[in-house]
């Protein structure tokens, strides 16, 4: 019984790192996309204003 308790608190800790570690990598791939995108707009944006302006069009949607 108390191994069974163990491995449950294990796995749910091991579990919460796996998705805390995939929403940054899904976020900075998200960033990613929207600087490409940003690229073929009429008036291009440099990279570090593409950047600013994508995080904060993401964190706002949330």
């Amino acid at each position: 019984m108390k191994i069974k308790n163990i491995l449950t608190i294990i796995f749910i800790i091991v579990g919460l790192y796996i998705v805390l570690d995939f929403r940054d990598h899904n976020f900075q791939r998200a960033i990613d996309a929207c600087i490409a995108g940003s690229k073929k707009l009429d008036k291009p944006m440099t990279t570090q204003e593409a950047k600013e302006f994508c995080e904060n069009q993401i964190n706002t949607g949330k």
